[in-house]
């Protein structure tokens, strides 16, 4: 099962993204090398909760060759990655900012001396890139003037004319709301979204997906597996959310292995279900007659609360 969680499953998107970043990386250690200072451009990992972000973040963060990662008494890193603090406000995003640097503040000061010390810092620490995590949280609850501050803040980074920074933003669909709010932020972006799954069109993808993970492990799919309904009440058990989906594929396949099964079948998937949101049967995607009505996102379902 260890295995199985920490294998990585290729989605067309993440090469998308690798191939972006790479791109971006390349371009930046030429103009550093020749001491040319170009604007920078920033990369958005759009997608739902459970749609895989995270994953491929961390797969890029770890798998790109010679890409330079903060480590306890390295001078230099490429990249410093961090998740916006709760609230976020720019100071509070500032001081996160200095603190994965290994700079925390040791007085308070005003936000605009905060991210000048940000700057300097990035500049010192040569860092090519920040990658900022739950990005939508900068602009909830912001006022237009505050919105606009925040904005002003991203571009300075991407524009600095002594040591531009590259960003990654990476967060859920809100995140359309910050990157459209100015024309001149949206123009230095490559978007990227990991979209939902089909219920028709995924499902053969799904079938070898789910086909791939049990051989691994080598447990064969039982004949009523194989159908096609059952692939299509995966996608909805996950939300139609890739990292969801095969979330239930493992724990499903791990249902079926501490039973002593010998094939997977649709009940390890209703068990793995019903152990992860504690419903009654009746509202089981991969019990219920009727499963497109049920929300597969709500804990503890009863009936009458569909």
């Amino acid at each position: 099962m260890l295995m199985l969680r920490t294998h990585f499953a290729h989605h067309p998107i993440y090469e998308q993204l690798e191939g972006q970043f790479e791109r971006l990386l390349s371009n930046r250690r030429v103009e550093v090398d020749i001491g040319k200072a170009r604007e920078a451009r920033a990369i958005a990992l759009i997608g739902a909760s459970g749609s895989g972000k995270s994953t491929a973040i961390n797969r890029l963060l770890t798998k790109t060759p010679d890409l330079i990662l903060p480590e306890e008494g390295q001078d230099y890193c490429d990249i410093v990655s961090l998740i916006i603090p709760s609230p976020a406000t720019l100071k509070s995003v500032g001081r996160a900012i200095l603190e994965a640097l290994g700079r925390p503040l040791r007085r308070e000061r005003t936000t605009d001396a905060i991210w000048e010390l940000v700057k300097a810092f990035l500049q010192e620490r040569k860092v090519l890139f920040l990658h900022l995590d739950e990005a939508q949280d900068i602009a909830r609850h912001q006022t237009p003037k505050e919105m606009q501050s925040v904005i002003n803040t991203l571009k300075s980074l991407m524009q600095s004319p002594s040591w531009p920074v590259g960003l990654i933003l990476s967060g859920t669909p809100g995140l359309k709301d910050l990157l459209n709010y100015d024309p001149q932020l949206a123009r230095r972006v490559f978007p990227i979204e990991l979209p939902r799954l089909s219920p028709l069109g995924d499902i053969s993808e799904v079938r070898t997906l789910v086909g791939f993970y049990s051989k691994e492990v080598g447990i064969p799919w039982g004949p009523e597996t194989i159908a096609s309904d059952v692939a299509t009440r995966l996608v909805h058990a996950a939300d139609r959310e890739f990292g969801l989906l095969i979330e239930i594929t493992i724990d499903g396949i791990e249902e079926a292995l501490h039973s002593g099964a010998s094939s997977l079948a649709i009940e390890h998937f209703a068990m793995a279900f019903s152990r992860r949101s504690g419903c009654i049967a009746g509202l089981n995607p991969f019990l219920a007659d009727d499963f497109e009505r049920i929300d597969v996102r709500k804990l503890l379902g009863r009936e009458g609360e569909e």
